[in-house]
């Protein structure tokens, strides 16, 4: 088993609320960790709401919750009964004390969410991210297999490349068939995997609905940003919304997209192995959305994600704000990075109190006028300073 560091935060928002919901993609290990915080409570009842037994025990949720009021309750796949969240709410006042329920959700975040408005001050949320580069033993190996094979763990730990390949191939093809209906949505399959692949070719890119909808062969820009909220809300995609300030440029608006896990990425891409990686266009665009998402997992609560870009094209990759303080990443797969212009026009813009080149290295060096170029492994201490 692989140390999650979300365990000691999971175990943490247990102490000191009543309900922890704990969101995440299917297969990205929330229920081995949920049982990893669970087996130290004795009496834990864990319910799986994909089994039709464990979904009957809950015919009557007021009785079931009241009988095992002392206990830590789990409910796993808890999207398929959102309507328990309205029995939740009367029966946390009834006992208000830390640890009651510990919610496991996957897929659809934006619905969870919509649902457990009800418990406003009573519940706590945690995203648990497929497996991080910080979780990791801390080699080039060891990074190129997890930036290759993405952090899902059956996919991770595969015995062999193609293994990995197969079982991403696999999830997507489960979770377009199976996934989407559980969530209600109500598109054809082949409709959505082709504008997954699309968002795919321009990882990284602005999203452009138009655009988008004439390549699927006229589909309304409305229905495009539908199927990006619905992959968005799925824990599929990233979409990185631009740091917006008042500094008299024209700015850019539009949001750029990401498939937030590299495997899959390359999944959809048909990119099987490191090689492929190395010799394709979007190697560049890969390593970028693979260190967004080490940043993302990275943030101190509160802060805001986002990128920077002018009309003129002055651009930083990543920008974090708490308020108080500002930093920016710009990212680079290059042992020798370079940057452009741009980048300290960006520095000056933004008015940046440090800024950072994250690349494959093995060790971090200076560049210059303060700026520190830094591996994947240096991310966290970046931001601690936040």
């Amino acid at each position: 088993m692989i140390d999650r560091r979300a365990q000691a935060r999971l175990a943490d928002r247990l102490t000191r609320a009543p309900a922890v919901l704990l969101l995440g993609p299917r297969q990205v290990g929330k229920s081995t960790l949920a049982r990893a915080v669970a087996g130290g409570q004795p009496g834990t009842v864990v319910l799986d709401l994909e089994r039709a037994s464990d979904q009957a025990q809950l015919a009557e949720p007021e009785l079931f919750f009241r009988r095992y009021r002392d206990s830590l309750v789990v409910l796993d796949e808890v999207q398929l009964m959102p309507e328990l969240f309205l029995a939740l709410r009367p029966e946390i006042d009834a006992e208000r004390r830390p640890g009651r329920f510990l919610l496991l959700g996957s897929a659809s975040g934006a619905l969870l969410r919509q649902k457990s408005e009800s418990l406003a001050g009573r519940i706590s949320y945690l995203e648990l991210p497929p497996v991080l580069a910080a979780e990791m033993p801390n080699d080039l190996a060891t990074l190129q297999q997890l930036w290759l094979r993405g952090g899902f763990p059956l996919s991770l730990l595969a015995p062999d490349e193609a293994a990995s390949f197969e079982w991403r191939r696999d999830f997507i093809a489960s979770f377009l068939l199976r996934d989407l209906a559980q969530m209600g949505v109500r598109v054809a399959s082949e409709s959505m995997h082709r504008f997954w692949r699309m968002l795919a070719h321009l990882q990284g890119q602005q999203f452009n609905a138009s655009m988008l909808g004439e390549s699927l062969g006229g589909v309304a820009h409305t229905t495009v940003k539908r199927y990006l909220d619905t992959l968005a809300d799925a824990l599929m995609l990233r979409r990185l919304e631009p740091h917006l300030v008042n500094i008299g440029k024209r700015l850019v608006k539009s949001p750029k997209v990401y498939v937030r896990d590299s495997g899959l990425l390359h999944a959809l891409l048909g990119i099987q192995n490191l090689d492929m990686l190395q010799g394709n266009p979007i190697v560049g665009a890969s390593w970028e959305g693979f260190v967004i998402e080490q940043i993302a997992a990275a943030l101190p609560q509160g802060a805001q994600l986002g990128f920077y870009r002018t009309a003129a094209g002055t651009e930083m990759d990543v920008v974090v704000s708490t308020g108080q303080r500002t930093i920016g990443f710009e990212i680079k797969f290059s042992s020798a990075p370079a940057v452009s212009k741009g980048f300290w026009v960006a520095i000056d813009d933004l008015k940046l109190d440090a800024a950072f080149v994250v690349a494959p290295i093995a060790r971090p060096f200076p560049l210059k006028n303060g700026v520190e170029v830094i591996g994947v492994d240096g991310i966290a201490q970046a931001l601690a300073d936040l």
